[in-house]
């Protein structure tokens, strides 16, 4: 996502717990350090970020772990709603101050989340936490429409990467798709819950 945002010609600030080579190589932004789970972490990252506007807040960290009857664990179960739903809530409140008429908020969400296609059960941990940040992200849409900022629920779809063993589309595809939507994203719209290629899911 970074490398296409620079390529076309965005100033991107790339916000990470630990830097890579490849993400140094891009010659965007990068703030390292912070950890979506960590309410410090996320004040520093607001006091790093003082004065500076953002048209796009792009919440995108995310953990699965598999959770299933016969192993359950409560504190994995825990540790990926500290995660995958309450850390995009926790970051967007600490941008707050950088956001304005106009900024999109989009949030990486996904299909799992959603209990009407909840037809194979398990993944407790994952589906539920992305369930909660499902339901956060629509009182988002609603509490900044009247600050004018639109927010958007992205499924990438089954991507390609160290976290699907490989399985899936091609990132550089998932990412045009997320950018597109983002793009298209307006307060008619805030609040919808799409695949990267433009589908509209259900909750």
């Amino acid at each position: 996502m970074c490398r296409q945002l620079a390529a076309r010609g965005d100033e991107v600030v790339a916000v990470c717990r630990r830097s890579s080579p490849e993400l140094d190589g891009l010659g965007v932004s990068v703030e390292s350090s912070i950890d979506v789970a960590d309410d410090a972490a996320a004040q520093e990252l607001a006091a790093r970020l003082e004065g500076v506007t953002l048209d796009v807040l792009v919440n995108n960290a995310g953990i699965l772990e598999r959770v299933e009857l016969d192993n359950l664990d409560p504190d994995v179960i825990r540790r990926h709603f500290e995660i995958n739903s309450i850390g995009p809530l926790r970051l967007t409140h600490a941008m707050l101050g950088n956001l304005g008429a106009g900024s999109k908020i989009a949030i990486v969400t996904s299909l799992m989340g959603s209990i009407t296609d909840n037809t194979s059960g398990g993944s407790y941990a994952y589906r539920m936490s992305k369930a909660a940040v499902n339901a956060a992200g629509v009182s988002l849409a609603r509490d900044l429409r009247g600050r004018r900022i639109p927010v958007v629920l992205l499924h990438p779809g089954m991507v390609a990467t160290a976290m699907t063993g490989g399985r899936g589309v091609p990132v550089e595809e998932s990412v045009r798709g997320l950018l597109s939507r983002i793009a298209e994203l307006t307060l008619e719209t805030s609040g919808t819950f799409l695949h990267a290629d433009g589908r509209t899911l259900p909750w």
